[in-house]
């Protein structure tokens, strides 16, 4: 079973067309890469995985987008927001502590056992891989952690209310290399359990996580394929322009 089916979508913005037919699957415990330049309706489509876009009053779209076996415009948003985590370019951890941050989600969805809380909170602090470091300053505010640290807080955040899949939109666009690595690392090791669809402007991040590669350009799929083989050798000559710094 897949675990997106996404047939003959087409997405708007007022009178501007952000995707233009587009049909592909998103596979169950794989990390989706997807990459193109600026305004090619990559950061569209991975908001439009959890309805994010139904915010902008100016929305609309046709076509299909099947979670495993329901309509996505069917399910009521809320559930399919806790199905479906997201986690943003810039890390935005919530001025309580670092404990209560992750926290926060669980509690809004009614847990209220003060034992499991502890639990959840640690097994999602440790699947962001982030306990080691802060286990003994967990009444800290998440303020003074370090930006790496803040995103893989964001990243437990989101595991917390155990999602199916994790969205992420360029998380790593303002970390340093080693933040970056950690976070990738996190990334691999979470696909045993998630379904990952990563956004990223970095083609080199997007070759070393990800299991398929799906290329946007001008809010078309212009293709997608296995990792190695788009970056080896692509079906489409824009591809590999691309791939190679010619544009973008």
């Amino acid at each position: 079973m897949v675990k997106f089916n996404i047939k003959n979508l087409n997405i708007w913005f007022d009178s501007t067309q952000a995707l233009k037919e587009i049909n592909m699957e998103v596979l169950p415990n794989e990390i989706l890469s997807v990459i193109g330049p600026s305004n090619s309706g990559k950061t569209t489509f991975l908001r439009m995985l959890n309805r994010m876009n139904d915010l902008n009053s100016s929305f609309r779209m046709n076509g299909e987008v099947m979670l495993e076996k329901e309509d996505i415009t069917k399910i009521d948003v809320e559930l399919l927001r806790r199905k479906i985590g997201m986690v943003f370019a810039l890390p935005l951890p919530l001025p309580l502590s670092i404990f209560d941050n992750v926290a926060y989600g669980v509690k809004m969805h009614g847990l209220a056992d003060k034992n499991r809380m502890a639990e959840k909170v640690e097994e999602a602090l440790k699947q962001g891989y982030l306990w080691d470091e802060v286990k003994d300053r967990l009444n800290e505010s998440a303020f003074k952690l370090s930006g790496g640290q803040q995103q893989r807080l964001c990243i437990a955040r989101t595991l917390a209310v155990e999602p199916e899949v994790i969205l992420f939109d360029e998380p790593c666009s303002g970390l340093d290399p080693i933040s970056t690595a950690k976070v990738e690392d996190a990334m691999i090791r979470l696909k045993k359990k998630y379904t990952i669809v990563l956004v990223t402007n970095n083609v080199k991040q997007a070759a070393r996580v990800g299991d398929r590669t799906a290329f946007f350009l001008n809010g078309e799929l212009i293709e997608i394929d296995k990792t190695d083989k788009v970056f080896t050798a692509p079906n489409d000559k824009r591809t590999d322009g691309y791939i190679r710094g010619k544009f973008g």
